[in-house]
């Protein structure tokens, strides 16, 4: 198994160059050259197994320069019961919200309290494998851009990780308080955190330039370091994401409500496109997937994409309540465009370079069409994702966050428009008390909110009855230790000082 760039397929580097380097040299991303192909007695030996069973044969797939013994202790270390408080890490939870039925896939089971867990969790496993087998005494400098979540859960990951040093970049107004918190107070010996002035996509643009600068990539390599990317534009981020969408799939048929071979419906809250793009490869595969939903907050950049074909960035930007999701640029788009437009770099390219000079680019009737007949976007505003959050809990006493009630909604609308009742996996991607003051706006009192963060956690508590998780309970006395602010042109500085090379 081979990967090639995005924009230059010439590129071709083996399953742990492509992990070690987390972006190709040429700015683009890397995809593997084929795809594994999954029959329906694949899928049937797949009911068999748990969810460490699953990762294991699927990543054994992707990873064949790695051997089997080296994948079963990433899987072992990163999916225990002690991290994820159970056995199974990704539960799915039956639901009926407004009369419609969903199984919604509970992703934020993990030390952090959101799906990002489910890859950060093994990623440094597998990175600094893949570093012994590429770059043998190289220092790997994790940098991340964040819009919330992929932050605390790449620190927790990579903290005191022998041979790595982890760098995030968070804009300093673009996430919620507790989030704040989690990154700004986070422990060990090898991380660092700043704030930075603007939004997301800043710190993800910097982030990508900084990756692609010679003289910073020189001045590394001369100190015995190189670059890394914990987010999902390395391919090590994205694939272990692929596992959860076959896992739920089995579990699902376990539990009896389809039949193997039936096909599923797939929803997901996304910004970046990473983790609904990893749903499309689980079908690329052979799960049985109808339709991918692509829920939008009010940053609909994607929604208007899939309906149009012209991808625009060149938008009002919203701070909402639900800060993981608000993205104009979405990185992983990059992945799709190439593999619906016939693995053409050229287009690819084109598209990615317009991107970045114009802030838009329109594809072709092919590649419209191919998103068209597989997608469906939509979004909804903050006014409709509380009345959401406030809807499932009156009607399944279910609790979501912020981001999962976005799908919750964007689903409903897709049912009442297709009237299409295929069953359907809906994807949660972080727990409620991540953003205790909008959900607790949602479904309690609205004139007597708490004043501080974990004020309102207990009142939410209380009201709900819902346990707190552990890992976010812990937080509440602990001392913060970043509490830096710079403007994003600065942080190819700030990232040389850090390492005490500039």
């Amino acid at each position: 198994m081979k990967y090639n760039s995005t924009t230059n397929k010439s590129v071709c580097v083996s399953a742990a160059q492509a992990i070690a380097r987390g972006i190709s040299s040429d700015g683009g991303l890397f995809v593997p050259s084929k795809l594994p192909s999954y029959s329906s007695d694949d899928l049937a030996e797949l009911l068999k197994l748990d969810y460490r069973g699953r990762a294991k044969k699927i990543l054994g797939d992707y990873l064949e320069d790695f051997t089997k013994a080296e994948i079963d202790e990433c899987v072992d270390k990163a999916y225990t019961a002690e991290k994820f408080g159970g056995e199974n890490p990704a539960p799915v939870v039956r639901c009926t919200n407004g009369g419609v039925n969903m199984n919604i896939l509970e992703l934020w089971h993990g030390p952090t309290c959101a799906f990002k867990d489910m890859a950060l969790q093994i990623l440094p496993h597998l990175l600094t494998k893949s570093l012994k087998k590429t770059s043998s005494g190289k220092e790997a400098v994790i940098l991340v851009a964040t819009s919330g979540d992929t932050g605390k859960a790449a620190l927790e990951g990579f903290r005191d990780v022998d041979g790595t040093k982890i760098i995030v970049f968070y804009p300093v107004n673009g996430v919620s308080p507790m989030q704040k918190h989690q990154m700004n107070t986070q422990l060990g010996e090898n991380v660092n955190v700043c704030a930075i002035e603007g939004n997301f996509d800043d710190a993800q643009t910097g982030v990508k330039s900084i990756f692609t600068t010679s003289d910073i990539i020189d001045e590394l390599d001369k100190n015995n370091m190189l670059f890394s990317s914990a987010n999902s534009i390395n391919w090590g981020r994205l694939l272990p994401q692929i596992v959860y969408y076959f896992s739920a799939y089995c579990d699902v048929v376990n539990s009896g409500r389809i039949k193997m071979g039936d096909s599923v419906n797939v929803c997901v809250p996304t910004g970046n496109f990473g983790n609904i793009l990893a749903s499309y490869y689980a079908m690329k595969m052979g799960l049985p997937v109808k339709k991918f939903i692509c829920a939008s907050n009010a940053n609909n950049v994607l929604t208007d994409f899939i309906n149009s074909g012209e991808y625009n960035k060149n938008r009002e930007f919203y701070t909402t309540i639900s800060p993981s999701m608000d993205i104009l640029v979405s990185s992983n788009l990059e992945r799709l465009l190439y593999h619906l437009s016939g693995e053409d770099d050229v287009r690819t390219k084109q598209w990615m370079t317009a991107l970045k000079s114009d802030g838009s680019y329109t594809v072709g009737e092919d590649v419209k069409s191919g998103v068209s007949s597989l997608f469906y976007g939509g979004c909804c505003d903050d006014a409709q994702t509380k009345n959401t959050i406030e809807k499932m809990f009156k009607e399944s006493s279910y609790l979501c966050d912020t981001h999962t009630a976005v799908a919750v909604n964007v689903y409903q609308k897709y049912v009442e428009e297709t009237g299409d009742n295929t069953e359907a996996i809906v994807v949660s991607t972080a727990s409620p008390y991540k953003f205790s003051k909008s959900v607790l706006e949602a479904v309690g009192d609205k004139d007597s909110m708490p004043e501080s963060e974990f004020d309102m956690v207990d009142e939410l508590n209380k009201l709900t009855g819902m346990p707190v998780p552990a890992p976010l309970a812990a937080l509440r006395n602990r001392e913060v230790r970043f509490s830096g602010v710079i403007s994003a042109d600065d942080m190819p500085a700030y990232v040389l000082k850090t390492l005490g090379i500039g």
